[in-house]
C-alpha cells in the first residue's frame, strides 16, 4: 500500500512538472495566488498620505474644487474617535504653510496621479450606489461611504495584479517561464509590495509599480532579447504612449521621474552611435520621436501643474516636500545631495536589504542579465540607483519610520524580478529546483513574519527593525497567527488603527 501511494505521488509530481514545462501557466498561477490572498485585504483610508491621495478624487468629483477641508475633517474625525490625532495634526493643524499663505488652500503634498488612476472604479462605485438606492438601499452618496473606499482600494489591487503580469512577461523575455514565474511571485511575496497590495491599499505604490512595468513593456517592444541591437528608433505611436505613461508615473510619485534616466541614457547612446556612423537620417528620426515624447509628456503633466498652481500659487510641489530634501550649493548652483544613500540600503533598523534581503539577491542577478543584455542591465541598475539616491536625499524622512518595509523601492519591482529571473535561470541547471524553491520560501516567510510582527505581534517594529529577539519573534509568528486567526479572517480592523 505504501509503495502504491509513493508511486502515485511520484506520478502526480511528474505529471505536474510535465504540465509546467509544456504550457505557459505563469499568468494563471499569478492570478490564482493573487486571488487567493485577496480575501485578507483591508480596504480602508485612514493615514494622512492615503487621505491626501483620496481627497483629490472625492473633492473634484463631488465638490468640483480643490478645497479639502471637508475631506480632511471627515477622516480626522475618524482618527480622533480612535484616539489617533495623526490626520488632524498633519492636515488640519495650522502652521506657517498651512493653509498656504498665497492661495489659502490646505496643504496636499500628494500628487494627483493615483486619483486619476482610481477614477474608473470610483465612478462605477457611484453608479452602483445610485442604482442600489433606487432599489431601496440607503447608502450615502457622498464619496465617503464604503462602496467608494472599497472601489479605490480594489483599483490599486487590480493595478498591482496587472503590474505582476507585465513583470512576468518582461522576465519571460530573458528566462524560461518557470524561472520568470518563481522570480515574479517571490518578489511579490517577499517584499513590501504584498503589504501595499492588500493591507495598505490606498497608497500610490501599487499604482506606480504598474506604471513602471507598463512603461518598460512599451519601451522594450520590438527589442526583446538584446537592447544593444536597437538603434533607438521607435514608431511615433510608441513615443506617444511612452509620453502618456511617463506623465502618469510622475503624477503618481514625483520621484519616479528619475526612472526616466533609463530611456534618456538609451537616447544619448543612440545619438552617439548614429553620429559616429554618420547616419543623419537616423539622428533626424530619433529627434522627431523624442520631440513627440517630450511634448506628450509635458502635456500629460497638465493636471498636476494646474493642481500645483491652485494649491500652492506656483507651478511646483508644496514647500513641505521641498523642505525635506538635502540641498548643497556649489557656488551659486544648488545641488541635490544624498547623505543617506547607503543608509537607504544598509541601515540596521531601516535598510531595504535588511527588510527584504531578496532585493540584494535580485540585484546580483543583474550580472547574469548583463550577460544576456548588457545595455538593459546597466540602464535598469542606473534607474534603481536613481531611486535610492532620491530617497537618501530626503534628509528627515529617508528612514520611512512608521511604514512597513522600504516602500519607496516598490516601483523598482520589475528591475528586481528581471535580475532574479536571470539568476534563477542560470543557477537552476546546476542545483535543481528544490533548493531554489526552499530559498524562495525562506525569503517569503521572512517577509510574512515581519508583516505579522509589524501588524499585531510586535508593533514596536513600526519604528524600525529590532534585532534583539528577532529570531524568537519570527518563530512565534505561526502560534500568534493561529491565536488571532479569527481576527485575520473576519475582523482585520482589530489588528490596526482608525478602522
Amino acid at each position: 500500500m505504501q509503495t502504491f501511494s509513493r508511486t502515485m505521488m511520484m506520478s502526480l509530481a511528474q505529471r505536474l512538472q510535465a504540465l509546467l514545462a509544456s504550457r505557459e501557466v505563469g499568468p494563471l498561477v499569478i492570478v490564482l495566488i493573487f486571488s487567493a490572498l485577496l480575501p485578507i485585504s483591508l480596504p480602508r483610508i485612514a493615514l494622512s498620505d492615503e487621505v491626501q491621495y483620496y481627497a483629490y478624487l472625492r473633492s473634484l468629483y463631488f465638490d468640483r474644487d480643490l478645497d479639502f477641508y471637508n475631506e480632511y475633517q471627515h477622516f480626522a474625525a475618524i482618527g480622533l474617535r480612535n484616539n489617533d490625532p495623526a490626520v488632524f495634526n498633519a492636515l488640519l493643524r495650522p502652521d506657517a504653510a498651512n493653509p498656504n499663505p498665497i492661495t489659502g488652500k490646505l496643504r496636499n503634498v500628494a500628487p494627483i496621479g493615483s486619483a486619476l488612476l482610481w477614477t474608473p472604479g470610483f465612478v462605477l462605485a457611484d453608479l452602483w450606489v445610485q442604482v442600489a438606492n433606487a432599489f431601496g438601499a440607503t447608502t450615502p452618496r457622498d464619496g465617503f461611504s464604503q462602496p467608494y473606499i472599497v472601489a479605490v482600494c480594489m483599483m490599486s489591487a487590480l493595478y498591482s495584479l496587472i503590474g505582476l503580469l507585465l513583470t512576468y512577461r518582461l522576465a519571460r523575455i530573458y528566462a524560461g517561464h518557470i524561472p520568470a514565474l518563481l522570480a515574479t511571485i517571490t518578489i511579490f511575496l517577499a517584499t513590501p509590495l504584498v503589504f501595499y497590495t492588500y493591507l495598505a491599499m490606498a497608497w500610490s505604490h501599487a499604482n506606480g509599480f504598474f506604471l513602471f512595468a507598463l512603461f518598460l513593456t512599451i519601451w522594450l517592444r520590438g527589442r526583446e532579447g538584446n537592447l544593444s541591437h536597437s538603434d533607438g528608433r521607435r514608431h511615433w505611436s510608441v513615443w506617444l504612449a511612452l509620453g502618456v505613461v511617463a506623465g502618469l508615473m510622475v503624477m503618481t510619485r514625483e520621484q519616479l521621474g528619475l526612472l526616466l534616466l533609463v530611456p534618456a541614457l538609451e537616447a544619448l547612446a543612440a545619438y552617439a552611435g548614429a553620429v559616429r556612423r554618420w547616419q543623419w537620417s537616423v539622428v533626424r528620426e530619433l529627434f522627431v520621436g523624442h520631440v513627440v515624447f517630450l511634448g506628450v509628456f509635458l502635456l500629460s503633466l497638465t493636471p498636476q501643474l494646474a493642481t500645483y498652481w491652485v494649491l500652492n500659487g506656483r507651478i511646483g510641489p508644496s514647500t513641505t516636500v521641498g523642505g525635506k530634501l538635502a540641498i548643497a550649493h556649489l557656488g551659486p548652483l544648488p545641488m541635490l545631495i544624498s547623505p543617506h544613500f547607503l543608509d537607504t540600503l544598509l541601515d540596521p533598523a531601516h535598510g531595504a536589504f535588511l527588510w527584504s534581503p531578496i532585493l540584494f539577491v535580485s540585484l546580483i542577478g543583474l550580472l547574469w542579465l548583463f550577460v544576456r543584455d548588457g545595455p538593459l542591465a546597466l540602464l535598469l541598475f542606473v534607474g534603481f540607483l536613481g531611486q535610492v539616491y532620491i530617497n537618501g536625499a530626503f534628509g528627515t524622512t529617508w528612514h520611512l519610520s512608521g511604514s512597513f518595509g522600504f516602500r519607496r523601492l516598490i516601483e523598482c519591482t520589475p528591475i528586481f524580478a528581471l535580475g532574479l529571473a536571470a539568476l534563477l535561470a542560470w543557477v537552476q541547471p546546476q542545483i535543481g529546483w528544490k533548493p531554489l524553491l526552499a530559498g524562495a520560501a525562506i525569503f517569503v516567510l521572512w517577509n510574512v513574519g515581519l508583516i505579522a510582527q509589524w501588524t499585531f505581534v510586535r508593533p514596536e517594529l513600526r519604528k524600525g527593525l529590532i534585532w534583539d529577539g528577532m529570531l524568537y519573534y519570527q518563530l512565534q509568528v505561526p502560534l500568534q497567527t493561529l491565536g488571532r486567526l479569527g481576527d485575520i479572517l473576519f475582523n482585520r480592523c482589530r489588528l490596526t488603527t482608525n478602522c
